[in-house]
């Protein structure tokens, strides 16, 4: 007997490359577009290690447990590292990123997460781009949970390695990445003798092997799930268009956010500002004695298919993160977190009013 999920025809050349070309346009960009057969830390790690060496220093800035991550891998590839943390309830400045320029002139790499879903914050890359662009340096972007969420642009902001995943706001698969990657970078990569050759971490293999080639022969067996996934996903973001569709998760984001801070019960914003607040995730601080990951329990035995997670690591004894993105940047999921919250608060003897939280929420949808 047939199966439409597991006796699929292989995936062609032509196939694959038109669906690079379909994200490409998602990103506004004329950069080389590489897809990556696997979760996003695989072109995170790769764009690293293709172009940081013992001669590289770079800034890396960290805003969350990510930026700590990229650091870990600079370290690893022999480059200098300069971190530029800043509090995780915040975001980076461009300022920031230029005194860090006139202290070390030397740098010459910037790594930086767009919007940190695990944290609640998003930076402003465009006026850090253009820091960037004025110091001369190679930027490398996270955007795996901004796309889709709000504006990502290599292009007009000057990112040399743009690394976006499908499984947060374009709401598709976990297991197929993108990388757009500039000349400036395709350069770097050639002159390092330390990138990765022959390699599934490789980019080098894949511009020298499939772009340069023109993209006729394939480097491997594509995962046909996967791929027909991120084409499925790009084509309803094209169908119901990308504003929209960012729109909606800006509109989710205000809604958690108003509707937390009418609930009451002593649960309030995590990042505080709302100008640095993702619209990918809102994360939210527990009252003093009530732990994130037993309200996060509480809430979710009452409904176990809410996008609630309570923070990682320390994090888990303050943060609770509402996870609004993709299917689940709704008016009604919004309202479904609110009441199971309340309710989880109530529990712990914290009285809340969930009948405004959800008025408030509706207000701010609209």
């Amino acid at each position: 007997m047939t199966h439409p999920l597991l006796d699929l025809a292989p995936l062609t050349a032509a196939r694959f490359a038109s669906i690079e070309d379909r994200v490409a346009r998602l990103l506004g960009t004329e950069q080389d577009v590489v897809i990556t057969q696997g979760e996003a830390l695989l072109p995170l790690e790769g764009a690293i290690r293709a172009t940081a060496g013992p001669g590289t220093t770079a800034l890396n800035v960290i805003t969350g447990p990510y930026g700590q991550t990229f650091g870990d891998w600079l370290r690893d590839c022999g480059a200098t590292v300069i971190d530029l943390a800043v509090p995780f309830h915040t975001a980076v400045t461009a300022a920031q990123v230029r005194d860090a320029f006139a202290a070390r002139p030397e740098i010459d790499f910037v790594s930086l997460v767009h919007a940190e879903a695990a944290t609640g914050n998003t930076n402003p890359v465009a006026a850090i781009g253009e820091a960037v662009r004025e110091h001369g340096a190679l930027f490398y972007l996270d955007a795996v949970a901004s796309i889709g969420a709000e504006p990502v642009l290599p292009d007009a902001w000057g990112v040399d390695l743009c690394v976006i995943g499908a499984q947060k706001a374009m709401g598709g698969p976990a297991g197929v990445s993108a990388v757009s990657v500039s000349e400036r970078a395709w350069a770097r990569m050639a002159a390092n003798p330390a990138a990765p050759r022959r390699s599934y971490l490789s980019l080098l293999d894949w511009k020298e092997r499939w772009i340069d080639g023109g993209r006729t022969a394939l480097l491997h067996a594509p995962a046909q799930l996967e791929m027909l996934a991120l084409e499925a996903c790009v084509e309803r973001i094209e169908a119901a268009g990308l504003d929209a569709v960012m729109a909606r998760h800006r509109a989710a984001a205000a809604a958690t956010r108003a509707g937390a801070v009418a609930l009451g019960g002593g649960l309030e914003p995590y990042v505080r500002e709302a100008r640095d607040a993702a619209p990918v995730a809102t994360t939210l601080r527990t009252p003093p004695g009530v732990a994130a990951s037993d309200l996060v329990a509480r809430a979710l035995a009452a409904d176990p298919a809410l996008p609630l997670a309570a923070g990682g690591g320390a994090l888990a004894k303050e943060m609770i993160r509402v996870n609004h993105y993709g299917k689940d940047a709704t008016l009604d999921t919004v309202r479904a977190a609110l009441t199971s919250l309340g309710t989880a608060l109530a529990d712990h003897g914290h009285p809340t009013d969930t009948r405004e939280a959800h008025r408030a929420a509706e207000a701010a949808w609209g």
